[in-house]
């Protein structure tokens, strides 16, 4: 009887809603916490990058200019496949980290569970953010946010999903697209949340995933004139204030690196520190 031999997979990006090896043809190999081979992974470059910020500025229009209450049940669609692929995220997340499988099981519960929290936000967030100001005049004065734009982000490096998914949930609600660098550690859940975002009704290229080396990517993003804002929660081991200083040639906006296990915890002001507030003026009606 013949012994089968496993099928190794690799694990590739996600930009503009495909999944293409990098241009580069690099890969980097994955592994168990005791040294063993648990995947091949494709090693981004500065041209997957540069390719990633097109396809998120070419979905930007159509993502931003959704309604509130479409990118609300967008974004719940994501959990509910996410919800129904629970087993093989918590298999994944063992694999790769050591965690137990009840640790595993918490990981994934709550990242489901923060990705449900902030699709309930997309339809609600205006009426906090937003107010009508009181002027001195006939006239109607009222502020509303607005997405940025493309948002450049390097995901938590010592967590799997959870931190992947605090930090690229919130940038969508507003209408933002984004970039992301997944983990270079743990980056095989990352890519598995983008088939999950693919056979969703994400559009492509609102999300667009990177792995490899964030000390390599980063910079590009940072200094990317089409890239608006740059979420550098995970960024912790880079030199962030080189990025910071990249970013300021195109008025880029910065979260800066942030630390501790839960390096992004839910809140409303990671929705709104990646808007920008728009105000408009209305005459009262004379009549």
């Amino acid at each position: 009887m013949s012994t089968r031999l496993t099928v190794p997979k690799t694990y590739k990006l996600f930009i503009g809603g495909a999944f293409p090896r990098s241009e580069s043809g690099r890969t980097f190999a994955v592994a168990t916490p005791d040294g063993g081979f648990l995947a091949n992974a494709a090693k981004a470059s500065r041209k997957d990058a540069r390719d990633a910020v097109s396809a998120a500025v070419a979905a930007g229009k159509g993502w931003a200019g959704a309604t509130a209450y479409n990118r609300g049940q967008v974004l719940y669609r994501v959990a509910e496949i996410l919800e129904g692929r629970r087993a093989q995220f918590v298999d994944e997340i063992t694999a790769q980290t050591g965690a137990t499988v009840a640790e595993a099981r918490a990981e994934v519960d709550e990242a489901i569970d923060r990705w449900v929290w902030y699709a309930g936000w997309t339809d609600k967030f205006a009426q906090v953010a937003g107010n009508a100001n009181p002027v001195a005049g006939p006239y109607f004065n009222i502020s509303v946010p607005e997405p940025t734009g493309v948002v450049g982000i390097v995901a938590p490096q010592d967590s799997a999903l959870l931190g992947f998914v605090s930090v690229v949930a919130p940038a969508l609600v507003s209408g933002n697209t984004v970039v992301v660098i997944a983990s270079e550690r743990f980056p095989l859940s990352a890519i598995s949340l983008a088939e999950v975002l693919a056979t969703s009704d994400v559009p492509g290229g609102v999300v667009n995933v990177l792995t490899g080396s964030a000390a390599e990517l980063a910079p590009w993003l940072a200094s990317h004139p089409d890239v608006r804002a740059l979420d550098l929660t995970g960024a912790g081991e880079l030199d962030w204030v080189d990025l910071q200083i990249a970013a300021a040639d195109t008025l880029t906006r910065i979260i800066p690196p942030q630390g501790g296990k839960d390096a992004a915890p839910p809140s409303l002001q990671r929705i709104t520190s990646l808007t920008e507030i728009k105000t408009v003026w209305h005459p009262k009606s004379m009549v």
